[in-house]
């Protein structure tokens, strides 16, 4: 059975898949939690088989066998034909009349934003860069990590901090706290041996993202290399936000700039500091704001803008997870 005005919303990311059936009204008809959606790992057929398991949960719960439409914000859809391809595998799953499919980033956008219009940019594991505008125009990078130009996300954060640790234990390098800092997060006394520890499976190559608040607390100390790769992820961000807005032509009026993800959210000073400081000079009309909604938020009004949903609906909708709004 189908209803008329309905949306699957859909935000899969790797770690964890949220479901919500709504009404055009914006009421939550149904709500499900699933695994990670990784099809670079898995193959597609396996992530989908992976995110119907929540989807037809959520369905069953609505007493709804399909909807009006489906608003899939899914990670690893990094490239426009990577979106497409999604796009029919969803589609072939006749779970909606019409199926959409985006990065997971414009979930993020379009929860922190009135309308559709304004640019995110997010920095957990990776970092990526949306930006859209009410006609439909949006600005993108492919976010394939240093294969096509990033720099920064934590993973990558990790790896830097790393590099200039043991460089500068082994004399290739100049001093700094993270030759200490690193290895003593793990009760290892220098870094060489955690190098080895990771190299050789003693430590799960996953814990390195541990690295990472590492690096923020040793740069909050004061140590030279830890705050010069802090100021180098705020430059990043700058630079990407900024690049999103000249696409969009908004440069010249305010416009929302959304910060995400885990290591922006975290609001380290030195770095949220760093942006804002840096965007204020170089987009001055800019308004910097931390991303709290949760990304499934945006990801059910995407679907509720494709139905022409009234303003009251979405408020509706924003209100039953941002309750703090009332």
């Amino acid at each position: 059975m189908g209803l008329t005005g309905t949306v699957l919303a859909v935000d899969a990311g790797n770690s964890k898949t949220d479901v919500a059936v709504l009404g055009a009204a914006g009421g939550v008809l149904a709500t499900a939690r699933g695994g990670g959606f990784r099809p670079p790992v898995v193959g597609v057929e396996r992530a989908l088989e992976a995110l119907a398991e929540p989807v037809e949960r959520a369905l069953a719960e609505a007493g709804v066998s399909y909807v009006s439409h489906v608003s899939a914000c899914l990670a690893n859809a990094d490239l426009p034909v990577e979106e497409e391809q999604l796009a029919a595998a969803v589609t072939a799953r006749a779970w909606g009349a019409s199926v959409e499919v985006r990065n997971d980033t414009f979930a993020i956008l379009r929860a922190g934003v009135a309308e559709p219009r304004g640019v995110a940019v997010v920095c957990g594991a990776g970092i990526n860069c949306v930006g859209m505008r009410p006609d439909g125009r949006t600005a993108r990078f492919p976010a394939l990590g240093r294969l096509s130009g990033d720099w920064g996300g934590g993973w990558g954060l990790a790896e830097e901090a790393l590099w200039h640790a043991a460089r500068a234990e082994d004399g290739r390098g100049g001093p700094t706290e993270l030759s200490r800092t690193l290895p003593a997060h793990f009760g290892l006394p220098s870094t060489g041996a955690l190098v080895e520890s990771f190299h050789l499976g003693r430590l799960a190559p996953e814990r390195r993202h541990e690295l990472t608040p590492v690096l923020f607390s040793t740069a909050a100390g004061g140590d030279p290399v830890a705050r010069s790769l802090v100021d180098r992820l705020a430059e990043e961000v700058t630079l990407m936000a900024k690049v999103a807005l000249t696409r969009l032509d908004l440069l010249t009026e305010p416009t929302p700039v959304l910060l995400g993800g885990s290591v922006l959210a975290a609001a380290h000073p030195q770095l949220d500091q760093g942006i804002r400081s840096r965007l204020t000079a170089q987009a001055p009309l800019a308004e910097v704001q931390l991303v709290t909604a949760p990304p499934i938020l945006g990801a059910a009004l995407l679907g509720l803008d494709h139905l022409g949903a009234t303003p009251e609906a979405l408020e509706r909708v924003r209100l039953t997870w941002e309750p703090s709004r009332t």
